[in-house]
């Protein structure tokens, strides 16, 4: 079964896939004493998001970090407050591939871990500082390079390369149509790319900054290349650290997520309004009961949705609410983000009685003061019809 998009919670049987994720740079281009992986964007560390993209794929088994050594406590101290699963970190090495390498090395050697974790047949190398990546890139990379051994994301180039002479003047220019420039992520089957590092030399281990390219010159790889989509950018300077958060307050107000009873009345309202949300923002609809823990709900949050609408017609509402807080509280999504919360509280019974529902009002004010404290959100609203 081939990875697919959309595919967190049914990913593939095979081939086994594991990410290393390089994170071991000063970020002198940004300036500041802070290396641009580590600087906080919404509050939360960059090199967060990007753990975080490759955590919600179920099909990638570990996801290896590569850190400088004074850094290592700090990335075990994210991966704890943000409650990342299946990451390993490593001490990174003086340069890129150097610390690459040691990533690789988890998988066959003891050197950097206290036990060798399975290795992969398709290993993914992926920046730190590329937090927007996809599944659908990700799967697309990992299939071609399962087929042709390597494979890596390209864009075109929006600027003409050049050459200058000596004296700095025009030597010639490159004809943009026929390049690319390269970009992450890139897979490889995990013998080509450990190959490769093991044979390389010095001068490319200091040196050299393409995967791509070691695969070729060591192991006769050549890579297939795959169009990479324009969200795939890498945070290099510190305007791009504005950019990100920009897309990252974006993203997050342009989804919501409809809760409903699984009773038909209930849940066709939730219907209806995914009907007309769903031409302006990105819409998830769910009919279930939160007593059942459903698998699909929890896949919505391990992808991290912010806005919720509980469309329910139950004199229990508050209970059945306080059951998705607890889930949101235990996927740590309130520490990043407030949740905001709308409650849709259905009366469609027929002796419609106006105090119960201003009983209700006064409940669920009284609840949303209690999970403000928790960065939660909760909105009421009370329909009454017969």
């Amino acid at each position: 079964m081939e990875p697919s998009s959309g595919s967190r919670h049914a990913g593939p049987a095979v081939p086994p896939v594991a990410a290393v994720l390089p994170a071991g740079g000063s970020g002198e281009r940004l300036g500041g004493a802070t290396p641009k992986q580590f600087c906080a964007v919404q509050g939360r560390p960059l090199v967060s998001y990007t753990v975080r993209a490759m955590e919600r794929i179920d099909w990638i088994s570990n996801i290896i970090v590569v850190v400088s050594s004074e850094n290592i406590e700090k990335m075990k101290s994210i991966i704890e407050k943000y409650g990342h699963k299946r990451v390993v970190v490593v001490q990174g090495g003086v340069t890129r591939h150097r610390s690459i390498f040691n990533g690789l090395k988890v998988f066959a050697e003891n050197e950097f871990s206290d036990h060798l974790l399975q290795k992969p047949e398709v290993v993914i190398i992926h920046d730190a500082v590329r937090p927007f990546v996809e599944e659908d890139i990700l799967s697309k990379v990992v299939m071609a390079a399962k087929e042709h051994g390597a494979a890596g994301a390209i864009r075109p180039l929006v600027s003409t390369v050049i050459a200058s002479a000596a004296d700095g003047s025009l030597d010639h220019s490159l004809e943009r149509a026929r390049y690319r420039a390269s970009e992450m992520p890139q897979a490889f089957l995990f013998d080509i790319i450990y190959e490769a590092y093991q044979k390389c030399t010095d001068y490319d281990l200091d040196y050299g900054t393409e995967c791509l390219h070691l695969a070729l010159k060591y192991c006769e790889t050549n890579a297939k290349l795959v169009e990479g989509t324009a969200d795939l950018w890498k945070v290099t300077y510190k305007r791009d650290l504005y950019a990100a958060e920009s897309i990252i307050k974006d993203n997050l107000s342009q989804q919501v997520c409809v809760l409903t009873d699984v009773r038909e009345a209930v849940a066709q309202v939730g219907l209806l309004l995914h009907e007309s949300l769903k031409s302006q923002i990105k819409v998830e609809a769910v009919s279930t009961a939160l007593s059942k823990n459903d698998s699909h709900l929890r896949n919505i949050l391990s992808g991290q949705c912010y806005n919720f609408v509980c469309v329910n017609d139950k004199k229990c509402v508050i209970q059945e609410t306080q059951q998705l807080v607890d889930m949101l509280e235990k996927s740590n999504i309130p520490l990043l983000y407030p949740v905001v919360l709308i409650l849709v509280h259905l009366d469609i019974s027929e002796n419609i009685s106006v105090s119960f529902g201003m009983e209700e009002i006064i409940r669920i004010k009284k609840f949303a003061g209690e999970v403000k404290k928790k960065n939660i959100l909760v909105y009421g609203l009370l329909i009454q019809y017969k």
